[in-house]
C-alpha cells in the first residue's frame, strides 16, 4: 500500500489465528479543508460511491438527511457480487464525527474531524463488534467465520486507505 500520507492503520484482534473478540481497523489522512466542509462531503452519503472502493451509491429514506437516527441505504459491490444494506446514523456532531452501523451485521464505520495546522485530520473506522463475531460463528461455524473476518478485515485496511485518499483528492481540488 503507498503511504500517501495515511497513517495509523491498526487493528483489535490482529492475531489472525486465534478466535477473534471484536475487529477494529482506521486510518488517517491530514486534508486541506476545515473540519466543517469535510465533515459537510463525508456527512452527505449521496456522494460516497465517489471515494469507497466498494460503496457505489448511497440515499437516504424519504425526508432523512445527516441525523442521528437517519437510516440510508448502500448499494456495494465486490468481487462481482453486488448487494445493498440498511445503515443508520449514529453519530452526526458537524465538524467532530459522522458515524454509522450496517443494521444487518452491526459494522460500524465512522469518521472523526480533528483541526491540525495543515488543516484537519481525517480518521476512518471499521469496528466489528464482538457479539457480530459470535453470531457469525453460531451461523458458519469458528473456523469459517474467523477466515470470512481475516478476510474482510484486511478488505477494510484497503477500503479506508482508498476512501481516504479518495476524500483528500476532491477535497483539495
Amino acid at each position: 500500500m503507498s503511504g500517501e500520507g495515511i497513517l495509523g492503520e491498526d487493528d483489535v484482534g490482529s492475531d489472525m489465528t486465534a478466535p477473534m473478540a471484536r475487529l477494529d481497523r482506521s486510518g488517517s489522512i491530514v486534508v486541506a479543508a476545515s473540519p466543517e466542509a469535510l465533515y459537510d462531503m463525508v456527512s452527505d452519503v449521496t456522494r460516497m460511491g465517489e471515494w469507497s472502493p466498494v460503496c457505489n451509491a448511497c440515499w437516504w429514506d424519504e425526508g432523512d438527511a445527516p441525523r442521528v437516527g437517519a437510516w440510508f441505504t448502500g448499494r456495494n459491490e465486490l468481487a462481482g457480487r453486488t448487494w445493498e444494506t440498511r445503515v443508520q446514523v449514529v453519530a452526526a456532531d458537524r465538524g467532530r464525527e459522522f458515524a454509522f452501523v450496517v443494521a444487518d451485521h452491526g459494522a460500524r464505520w465512522g469518521f472523526t474531524f480533528r483541526r491540525v495546522d495543515a488543516g484537519t485530520d481525517v480518521t476512518e473506522s471499521w469496528l466489528f463488534p464482538a457479539e457480530s463475531v459470535t453470531a457469525l460463528e453460531e451461523q458458519i461455524g469458528a473456523e469459517a467465520a474467523n477466515a470470512q473476518m481475516v478476510w474482510r478485515s484486511e478488505q477494510s485496511r484497503r477500503e479506508i486507505h482508498d476512501t481516504l485518499a479518495a476524500i483528500k483528492r476532491a477535497a483539495e481540488r
